[in-house]
């Protein structure tokens, strides 16, 4: 009843000027909707911004450690969590109704952070298998390129903590969150809503990384001995904590008091009437097969996140080489968490929508992969040519020569994901417009499913492939250094491939037929675009 009341009042409200229009499209009584959402969406992002860096922190200092971990567990823990926690929500769904899920999901949550804080880290030296491991490392996995494996395997507990602290943001911000939102708000205040919750999003990294700055300055509690001297880590875990029940409470006064649910009835949310497009593995690649532009758009999104996981892990590994102690690499890592939301949030202001109206969408989207591969030769130069006479005198004035290579580094890291987050991400929507109704949804499950999760473990299994082959981190970096330019190059040819089409059809108004996608753009495009597709471009 509320979303058709809200909905009479936006069609009888006065249009907003054109400066509102750009700055702040929300009429007042919105105000009410938004603000509580836009707080519970800047709050869940705030916790993920902590436990991104909490998790890299505690795994890659552990004993006997190292960076070489992480491409293990993404694909031997993270990957399998995944699919374990969306069975679990599945199930969840289909016997409760959405709010008491999300209830059940934060609350599991908690209680584990809890637990870990209280039981599990104190007495992590008790939880090593170190006597397994070993075994392991004798008699299976006695290569180099076994460390990761065998850490993993002797920090079970942090293991465990490593995936679910990565679940965060899986589970409860893309799941119940936007799950949430989409069921909740109208195709026209999406429109107007989700570009504001983004730009909260980008402030959470800010706050975030000065927040945990800040609390790592705080003193030692007498009654908890474990952590003296990791004071840090258990501030953060409480803050983490904190905040958790204040995103229960907000999402249930949200329920109660927004969306006028009775106290003693669930909340009653809106469904969708359109079937969602469900493809099986073999009939994504036979789509894929029939339409080169969606091959284009998969490569572009594999590219991304190859690209983005394999300088990841060689920053990551820089950080460790310059940081002694886990605390120096949160702190670290949350200044540059702090840094990425300032470029973040510059970009969505300045930049994003300015270029691809001004410009058109090739040079929008072109914008991220260019930066990347600009950055790309000064980190991967840093790395490979790192000791050489050459760089020593380039690194004559830092302390060592780890700290220009870091630098380098995080200079990429912050323009590259500021560039994710914002010119990215809105060009990637809008390459969806030219395609019919149907082929949008088609494209949307195999793109943001099939693609995404192919890239993101995609760079994880060429680092075990290498390690294995080459041993140590050091071993592996040439190789690394060849691959990332490939990937690049594919990147921007299937970029400038897209564009033509993309542009051509957001200046006409038009969609492609399935022929037209075959031949790409052979002939005049004949479906006319939704009036949407006007909309979304001009809010880009």
């Amino acid at each position: 009843m509320q979303n058709t009341d809200n909905q009479t009042s936006v069609a009888n409200a006065k249009p907003f000027g054109r400066i509102r229009g750009l700055i702040w499209p929300i009429y007042s009584f919105e105000l009410k909707k938004l603000v509580p959402m836009f707080v519970l969406f800047f709050l869940i992002s705030f916790v993920y911004n902590m436990l991104r860096c909490l998790k890299v922190s505690l795994m890659v200092k552990a004993q006997g450690s190292g960076v070489e971990v992480i491409p293990f567990l993404k694909i031997g823990a993270v990957l399998p969590g995944a699919l374990l926690l969306t069975y679990i929500y599945t199930l969840l769904m289909s016997r409760f109704n959405r709010e008491q899920v999300f209830y059940i999901i934060i609350s599991g949550f908690m209680a584990y952070f809890a637990f870990f804080l209280l039981v599990l880290y104190p007495n992590n030296h008790l939880l090593q298998l170190d006597t397994f491991a070993d075994f392991l490392h004798s008699n299976f996995f006695t290569g180099a390129g076994s460390k990761g494996l065998i850490s993993a395997v002797r920090h079970l507990n942090l293991t465990v903590f490593y995936v679910l602290c990565e679940m965060w943001s899986s589970v409860v911000l893309l799941m119940l969150f936007w799950g949430f939102a989409n069921e909740v708000t109208t195709v026209e205040e999406a429109k107007r809503f989700y570009a504001i919750f983004a730009l909260g999003a980008n402030f959470s990294g800010l706050i975030s990384g000065e927040f945990a700055q800040r609390v790592e300055g705080l003193g030692f509690i007498p009654v908890l001995d474990f952590y003296r001297g990791n004071e840090w880590i258990f501030f953060q875990i409480c803050s983490v904590l904190l905040i958790g029940m204040v995103i229960i409470y907000l999402f249930w006064w949200l329920n109660r008091n927004v969306f006028r649910a009775e106290p003693s009835q669930s909340v009653s949310y809106k469904k969708s009437q359109e079937p969602k497009e469900k493809l099986s593995l073999r009939e994504c690649f036979a789509y894929l097969r029939r339409s080169k532009y969606l091959a284009y758009m998969v490569v572009i999104v594999v590219g991304y996140n190859v690209v983005y996981d394999f300088s990841d892990v060689m920053w990551t590994y820089q950080v460790g080489l310059v940081a002694k102690t886990g605390k120096e690499v949160n702190t670290y890592m949350n200044q540059i968490t702090s840094s990425t939301s300032i470029v973040a949030v510059t970009l969505a202001l300045l930049i994003s929508g300015n270029v691809i109206r001004k410009f058109g969408w090739t040079v929008a989207a072109l914008i991220t992969p260019v930066v990347w591969f600009i950055t790309s030769i000064g980190f991967y130069s840093g790395l490979v040519f790192e000791g050489t006479a050459f760089f020593d005198m380039l690194s004559a004035f830092t302390a060592n020569p780890a700290n220009l290579v870091l630098l380098l580094g995080s200079i990429q890291i912050c323009l590259g994901r500021g560039c994710k987050y914002t010119v990215f991400d809105e060009a990637k929507e809008i390459a969806f417009i030219p395609l019919p109704k149907n082929n949008q949804r088609k494209g949307k499950a195999i793109v943001d499913g099939l693609a995404s999760r192919f890239g993101k473990s995609g760079g994880s299994m060429i680092y075990l492939c290498l390690f294995y082959l080459f041993g140590e981190m050091a071993n592996v970096i040439p190789y690394i250094s060849i691959i990332i330019f490939f990937v690049l190059i594919a990147w921007l040819y299937a970029t400038i491939k897209m564009g033509f089409i993309v542009d051509e059809a957001i200046r006409t108004g038009t969609s492609l037929t399935l022929e037209e996608e075959l031949v790409l753009g052979a002939g005049k495009p004949s479906v006319p675009a939704s009036q949407t597709a006007e909309v979304s471009v001009e809010r880009a």
